[in-house]
């Protein structure tokens, strides 16, 4: 069952990110990139365990107000502080992909995330290509969270889509 739901996740993820080829806006990439692009993105969600959200989706829950944390994966004074999704908290994930977690690092961040592992989580960092959220999600999983997404359009989909961001002043 658990598979064929990633499979499922995988399959319309690929289909997204290859259909932005067909409206000229896949990062202005040839078809070989983006096909790259998708692929990476759908070997993540396989490894990682977690599903996915589109920026429409993610603003939809927002807008009605679903009990849910919204993480930030990016630099606190480099991107967060400068612009994130209303409501998200920060925690800064690496790039490459995490083998292991230190247990000083496995606490704080379960801490955040808190003892309900039926929450909603969303962790989201600059854009599709970066994999600092798929870091967050992943780990999220490995932890026994169960509603774990990612938000792979990141904050640079949700400010392309003209929604509303926080600053930190």
């Amino acid at each position: 069952m658990f598979q064929k739901k990633v499979l499922l996740s995988c399959a319309v993820i690929l289909t997204f990110v290859l259909s932005l080829t067909g409206t000229g806006i896949a990062f202005g990439t040839k078809e070989l990139d983006t096909e790259k692009i998708a692929v990476d993105l759908v070997r993540q969600v396989e490894r990682g365990g977690y599903k996915i959200v589109t920026t429409e989706e993610l603003k939809t829950w927002i807008d009605q107000k679903k009990n849910m944390l919204i993480v930030d994966t990016m630099p606190y004074e480099d991107s967060y502080k400068k612009q994130h999704i209303p409501g998200a908290v920060q925690l800064e994930f690496p790039i490459p992909e995490m083998t292991t977690m230190d247990d000083k690092t496995k606490a704080s961040f379960e801490q955040l995330l808190g003892k309900d592992k039926n929450r909603l989580i969303v962790f989201y960092c600059g854009f599709t290509k970066c994999t600092r959220s798929h870091n967050g999600a992943m780990w999220a999983v490995k932890l026994g969270y169960k509603n774990v997404f990612r938000h792979p359009g990141g904050i640079k989909a949700w400010a392309d889509a003209d929604y509303p961001v926080e600053k930190v002043n």
